[in-house]
């Protein structure tokens, strides 16, 4: 069985998209009506953009997003068994599978982009890489903080756990983390403390959009990054896309979710080859592969 594994943000390069978009009419079509539906030319600056401009989360998420759907769009005898997205990648998805319109999952995207980034604003924080220490001792870890704000917030497969939270928690953490063992805890350049509480604020904007959008039966379930087990009703997938972004993304889980139902080849669709990477390291035997 085929599962197709849509990667999140962090993904991104410059220059990303500009082969399909040059090659595939198809593709062009759809970037273009992309740079309609968010009033400016994402493409300008995913084909010719700098690094530093595609880091932008306004930019960022909508263009990993666009990548990975396009791509998946405009392969022949696309037929996933099943899906899963690593954060943002979730909506890339629900798009895959069917459970959202292209036009409505590129609105969603850029929604929680910039209520993502408005919550960074209003409260700075941040994320660590924790690498080499067991996934129970990290937790351990962060629930002994009681002043500041650390959670872990993504399960990326078994010794790497990332974790977010308020800038000082996480500088303290990091400390705690490599006093109990762990090879390394890394700060990562990100905006803000991403699936944790500190994106309350976001949630609630995204909810409202959410719950205006419309959902349709998917061709296929999706292993979504709260529940981690196949879900292919409708209700289900909005409250769980709803509690997502202040939620661990819990990726190995759902990787091992995936193979337990019956899933051998996974194949990433969208920049990069991070999650190949991942599914190897959570389930050695997969066949894993890119489009």
């Amino acid at each position: 069985m085929k599962a197709f594994v849509f990667p999140g943000q962090g993904a991104q390069f410059p220059g990303m998209g500009k082969a399909l978009y040059e090659e595939n009419p198809q593709a062009k079509e759809l970037f273009e009506q992309a740079n309609e539906i968010l009033g400016f030319r994402i493409t300008d600056i995913m084909f010719d953009g700098t690094a530093e401009e595609l880091q932008q989360t306004k930019v960022t998420q909508p263009a990993i997003f666009l990548h990975s759907v396009i791509l998946a769009k405009t392969t022949p005898y696309f037929s996933p068994d099943m899906v899963a997205g690593h954060s943002l990648g979730e909506f890339s998805a629900l798009v895959a599978n069917g459970t959202l319109a292209f036009e409505d999952g590129l609105k969603l995207v850029y929604q929680r982009a910039l209520a993502m980034q408005e919550a960074c604003e209003i409260n700075p924080s941040t994320m660590a890489a924790i690498l080499g220490l067991p996934d129970e001792k990290v937790e351990e870890i962060c629930s002994e903080f009681t002043d500041e704000i650390v959670v872990p917030a993504n399960y990326n497969c078994p010794g790497q756990l990332v974790i977010s939270g308020s800038n000082k928690g996480i500088e303290i953490a990091c400390e705690k983390m490599k006093a109990a063992g762990a090879k390394r805890a890394l700060p990562l350049p990100v905006g803000g403390a991403f699936h944790s509480p500190l994106m309350e604020p976001a949630r609630e904007k995204l909810q409202k959009a959410i719950e205006e959008t419309n959902f349709s039966t998917p061709i296929c379930p999706v292993y979504q990054n709260v529940s981690t087990t196949a879900v292919s009703d409708v209700a289900e997938i909005k409250a769980n896309l709803i509690a997502q972004l202040t939620a661990p993304v819990k990726w190995t889980q759902s990787v091992q979710h995936m193979a337990q139902d019956g899933a051998t080849h996974f194949v990433e669709c969208g920049p990069g080859k991070v999650l190949q990477g991942l599914v190897k390291k959570i389930h050695p035997e997969a066949e894993v592969s890119g489009l």
